[in-house]
């Protein structure tokens, strides 16, 4: 029996599911682990390329803080935090996954509201809406597309990056791999890698329809092309972190 045969056993096996810390559990557990930190990266990425798209100012400062967030390696902070206060676990690796979160957030969310006509803008304030009411009803929905497109790539890449917490005694479908890794079983190992992988592209998916429900406009399905009434290619979706600043 080869490795990748004793990985499908290992999955096909009732009890790996249903057993405590089993593969429920775990998979649970590390969606919870993503969760806080996208959600963290978030409150962080959002506000601040809020402030500085709509200023249209700061595109050195958004390429600086992506550029050193991206730099940083995920196992180094782990590392770090390890000898601080933070200590091991759960928590050490969503804080670390947050700061691997922000640099995708921070840059389409800059560059999405940076994009907005201009004279979209005086239009909404000559038609007297207030400052507030412009950002909420006129620049948002317009940035949307790219600000959900930087929140998308930011939560896959976390989802399949958050097996780094059993390295450092927290949870998450990481301990599968770990567990296989202890024990010399490559089966067990490929078996991890198989679910965070399912669980990446699961979280792509969904974020995708999420996406598409929440933008505005013209309703289309992910994932299609929409034609152009020349029969050509429509607009392609707008790209992940890294656009142009």
């Amino acid at each position: 029996m080869n490795d990748f045969s004793r990985a499908l056993l290992y999955l096909n096996d009732p009890l790996n599911w249903s057993r405590p810390n089993g593969i429920v559990d775990l998979t649970l557990e590390h969606l919870g682990i993503s969760a806080v930190a996208v959600l963290a990266a978030m409150v962080v990425a959002l506000p601040v390329g809020t402030a500085l798209g709509t200023a249209r100012r700061g595109a050195g400062l958004v390429v600086v803080l992506s550029n050193v967030s991206r730099a940083v390696p995920t196992l180094a902070l782990l590392t770090l935090f390890a000898v601080s206060p933070i200590g091991f676990g759960n928590r050490a690796t969503a804080i670390a996954l947050a700061v691997f979160a922000v640099p995708p957030i921070l840059t389409n969310t800059y560059v999405g509201f940076r994009g907005v006509d201009p004279e979209v803008r005086e239009a909404a304030r000559g038609m007297g809406m207030s400052r507030g009411q412009v950002l909420a009803r006129v620049e948002l929905p317009l940035a949307l597309p790219l600000v959900m497109t930087g929140i998308r790539t930011a939560a896959v890449q976390v989802v399949a990056t958050a097996g780094l917490a059993a390295l450092v005694g927290g949870g998450g479908l990481g301990r599968i791999v770990n567990l296989g890794f202890g024990q010399q079983d490559y089966g067990v190992m490929i078996a991890g890698a198989i679910l965070v992988a399912g669980l990446a592209l699961l979280a792509e998916l969904v974020l995708a329809l999420v996406s598409w429900a929440a933008t505005p406009g013209l309703r289309r399905l992910p994932f299609l092309r929409a034609r152009t009434p020349g029969g050509g290619v429509g607009v392609p979706e707008p790209t992940a972190s890294g656009v142009p600043l």
